[in-house]
């Protein structure tokens, strides 16, 4: 099997994205104050008038500030023991200058700021798909003003094609959708710098797997998720000429919510912790 089948699943990448999802993916960014569209939305949009759908109906919610804020004030981070602090010595010697110190904490910033967006969105698509229906007045009008976009990151490696070294190590912190391994985002940008990459994943694996801090991170998404009730309740009806996904179509996307409700978790926490154990600005 290729392994690129079994790293990365399908996705609408943001340069090849036309028309009305050109429009939402913009969106997305705006009003999560990110430069990117996160890979569960990518993956949605592979299928036809899905994201159309759900951004139609989330889409005020986002206007007037609604999921983002809510999603932001209920983080509560882990009580969790911070990474050792790392000196800029230290970071040399793991290959990373100065700039790269910069890089790394804005790649931080980003997924701290998103997942917990993400995973409300998520939580909100789900019981969507499971028959919730929205029938309320609808939102204030809009009058939130979203954070500026955080700064470009580099490029995502390709596990793939990654140098044998650095593919083993993403692989170290892996986690699966549909039954095949996929490593999140964060990591794979970390390793432009497969020093730093080694140390991380020397902190991290261990957490992954530990039954203790999987429990508490899913509290963090649980704390967030249960937000996702009363916004629907909040939102006017579906718009005309949006359909909702089939059966199969949700069975794909609810898989696929599922993993990220154990990755985003991960993103706030580690994103956190490793920008927090950098050399102070």
């Amino acid at each position: 099997m290729n392994a690129s089948a079994q790293t990365t699943m399908a996705e609408l990448t943001e340069s090849a994205v036309t028309g009305e999802l050109a429009r939402i993916y913009e969106e997305i960014r705006v009003y999560s104050g990110v430069p990117y569209v996160s890979s569960l939305q990518r993956h949605v949009a592979t299928m036809p008038g899905c994201l159309e759908y759900a951004w139609a109906i989330c889409r005020p919610a986002f206007l007037d500030g609604t999921i983002p804020e809510t999603a932001w004030r209920r983080v509560k981070m882990i009580d969790i023991a911070p990474f050792p602090a790392l000196s800029e010595e230290a970071l040399r010697l793991l290959g990373v200058e100065a700039a790269g110190i910069g890089a790394i904490r804005n790649i931080c910033n980003n997924f701290v700021r998103v997942s917990p967006i993400n995973l409300l969105f998520a939580g909100i698509i789900e019981r969507l798909i499971g028959g919730a229906a929205p029938d309320g007045a609808g939102m204030a009008e809009p009058t939130w003003t979203p954070p500026d976009l955080l700064a470009p990151m580099p490029a995502m490696a390709d596990v793939d094609s990654a140098p044998p070294d650095v593919a083993a190590v993403l692989m170290q912190l892996k986690t699966e959708i549909g039954g095949k391994p996929f490593v999140p985002g964060l990591y794979r940008l970390l390793a432009d710098w497969p020093g730093y990459l080694a140390h991380a994943a020397t902190l991290i694996a261990p957490l992954l797997h530990d039954e203790a801090a999987k429990r508490a991170r899913a509290s963090i998404a649980e704390e967030i998720i249960a937000a996702a009730d009363d916004i629907i309740a909040k939102l006017p009806p579906v718009p005309e000429g949006y359909a909702p996904p089939t059966a199969a179509q949700g069975q794909a996307i609810v898989s696929a919510i599922r993993t990220y409700r154990v990755t985003s978790p991960e993103m706030v926490v580690f994103g956190t912790l490793l920008r927090d154990a950098l050399p102070k600005e």
